[in-house]
């Protein structure tokens, strides 16, 4: 008799299950996993994600079907999802292949915060050779680069997205890997330099030789950034303005939202000339091959597929756009045979990278002056920031229990981050649950026809 796919929508989140081995096995649904638990024939192997070994099976003596991962890479944030594709008959009997979302990950990245503490520490090396002090020459730029490097912003995009699809693979038997490469455009456009033209001369043209931001005409113009380079805003032609010195000066290092926040019609056309940023673009050219090779380690086979596929796919199944339903889309169904996506996860594992802490020995003033020393010991009674821990507190204002990731002090009050916010408790009263491993988590709900919460 004929099997017809169901009609599809979320679904609960599947649970890694290993075998008593430590090998990975099929998925299986929470509610397989809790009886599992009360029967005493499986234990809690990892707490986030959730994850249980068996103590009665081996993997030679369970089928394994294998899983596929498919990856979407992205400047902000990169989803993944672990699928199955099963073949099934339909109602007319031909053959017909259906794609379940089994987990789906999203993988926020720290990129912009690297970028920025790398930016904070060269205006502190430039302020220490333009002020009185001792005079620090500037290194010369003939060292070499070696093959593949990167910068640490667009490094740290592919070391994480590696190391979270490589614990899926110890969690998860994953026998392909499917991902997204696009090559995203960088061409300058109508609105870009002209050849043969510089800056100035296609500024004036622009702005009628007037102030962008007061109209006046016939005194000196300065070239002026939109968003200041002091916070991340480049010299393209599509952030510079003309201005007058005396709007220049009261600008200064302001953004042009809050300097002309009390004038919103002129704020409209100014922004009316702003193309968008070229930093992600250029971000995700940088480390798709570099995330591609770095896949390549795993030995497993992999395919690409174009951004053009995914998006037939995601709008084939009326999806909502956001990086792990992407994810699930990504690799060929063929629609006019039948087949489909018929499950999605309805619950999405945010895993954001919050680093393993600094490794400067002082904490630097606004200036970049050492204001104070750093303890060098990072572990106080057991316990690291970013410890998932549970607090049992017998009395007080927070009496209760509660889990979440530790701050810890050197005088033994550490402080847990709850959804109410922060408290102090003894280390006494602390139980760890898990070892920081540089993320932290959270969930949140999968809706096929959201609103996009894909940034980038």
């Amino acid at each position: 008799m004929p099997v017809s796919p169901h009609g599809g929508g979320a679904s609960a989140s599947r649970v890694f299950v290993l075998s008593k081995e430590g090998r990975p096995l099929m998925p299986c649904h929470p509610a397989r996993a809790r009886e599992l638990l009360r029967k005493g024939r499986a234990v809690v192997a990892r707490q986030i994600p959730f994850v249980i070994r068996l103590k009665d099976r081996a993997r030679a003596e369970s089928a394994v079907d294998g899983v596929q991962l498919r990856i979407d890479p992205g400047s902000k944030g990169t989803g993944l999802a672990l699928t199955d594709e099963k073949p099934e008959t339909d109602e007319h009997g031909g053959t017909i292949t259906v794609r379940r979302g089994l987990i789906s990950v999203e993988l926020l990245h720290r990129g912009e915060q690297i970028r920025a503490c790398m930016q904070q520490r060269a205006g502190y090396r430039r302020r220490r050779r333009a002020a009185n002090c001792r005079y620090r020459a500037p290194r010369s730029r003939n060292r070499t680069v070696q093959a593949g490097w990167l910068p640490a912003s667009l490094r740290h995009r592919v070391d994480t997205t590696f190391s979270l699809a490589n614990r899926l693979g110890r969690y998860a038997p994953v026998t392909e890997i499917h991902m997204e490469r696009a090559a995203f455009g960088t061409r300058p456009t109508s609105n870009g330099t002209l050849a043969g033209t510089d800056a100035r001369a296609h500024l004036r043209i622009k702005w009628n030789n007037a102030c962008a931001y007061c109209d006046i005409t016939g005194v000196p113009l300065n070239i002026e950034h939109l968003t200041p380079r002091s916070r991340g805003g480049s010299s393209r032609i599509s952030n510079l303005v003309l201005a007058c010195v005396p709007c220049n000066k009261a600008k200064g290092t302001k953004p042009v939202e809050t300097f002309l926040a009390h004038r919103p019609d002129r704020l409209a056309r100014v922004l009316e000339q702003v193309e968008a940023p070229l930093h992600d673009a250029a971000a995700m050219n940088a480390t798709c091959r570099q995330l591609w090779d770095a896949l390549g380690a795993f030995g497993i086979p992999m395919q690409a597929w174009s951004a053009r596929l995914t998006k037939t796919n995601r709008d084939a199944m009326q999806l909502g756009k956001t990086h792990t339903l992407d994810a699930l889309s990504i690799g060929p169904l063929d629609h006019e045979n039948g087949d489909a996506i018929v499950r999605f996860p309805g619950q999405v594992l945010v895993a954001r990278a919050t680093g393993r802490g600094s490794y400067a020995r002082t904490t630097p003033d606004r200036y970049g002056f050492p204001r104070l020393r750093r303890a060098r010991t990072k572990q106080h009674f057991g316990y690291v920031t970013g410890d998932l821990v549970r607090a049992c507190v017998p009395t007080g204002k927070w009496a209760g229990t509660w889990t979440g990731r530790v701050s810890v002090r050197a005088r033994g009050q550490h402080s847990p981050a709850t959804p109410m916010g922060r408290f102090n408790v003894s280390h006494r009263n602390l139980e760890l649950l898990q070892r920081g491993d540089g993320y932290g988590y959270s969930t949140r709900p999968e809706s096929p026809a959201s609103a996009s919460r894909k940034s980038s």
